[in-house]
């Protein structure tokens, strides 16, 4: 059985910072491209980072990058993302994601729809 459980959202203040932590279990974690996403009530979830197979292939989203930092430790099974000088509008559910993918293809696993596995998401609060 596929898990995925997200962990270290809280309430901080506007410039202050966040690190979460996804922990996966049931699949080969090395070989699944993993992906932190973000939803607002009413809103689409949508992309903050993706970090592919090898070391090297991270993306992100225009809205978090040189913000935050998205990494794994292959052999604790966990993801990671580091969130620096958070604003208001960075307040919002986040979730990990997995998907298989091969070094080819991580750039096209964008949206929400591309990914098989999910968490249930971490709560993000940033007050200005």
């Amino acid at each position: 059985q596929v898990q995925l459980a997200e962990s270290g959202g809280g309430s901080v203040h506007a410039g202050g910072s966040l690190k979460l932590s996804c922990v996966v279990s049931g699949l080969p974690f090395a070989d699944y491209c993993l992906g932190w996403f973000r939803q607002v009530p009413g809103m689409e979830r949508e992309l903050g980072a993706i970090a592919g197979i090898d070391d090297d292939s991270i993306t992100y989203a225009d809205s978090v990058k040189g913000r935050f930092t998205i990494s794994k430790d292959n052999s604790r099974n966990t993801l990671f993302l580091q969130m620096n000088d958070l604003t208001p509008a960075d307040s919002a559910m986040y979730y990990c994601a997995a998907e298989s993918c091969s070094p080819l293809n991580f750039r096209t696993l964008l949206n929400r729809d591309d990914y098989t596995f999910w968490g249930q998401g971490t709560q993000v609060t940033v007050s200005s």
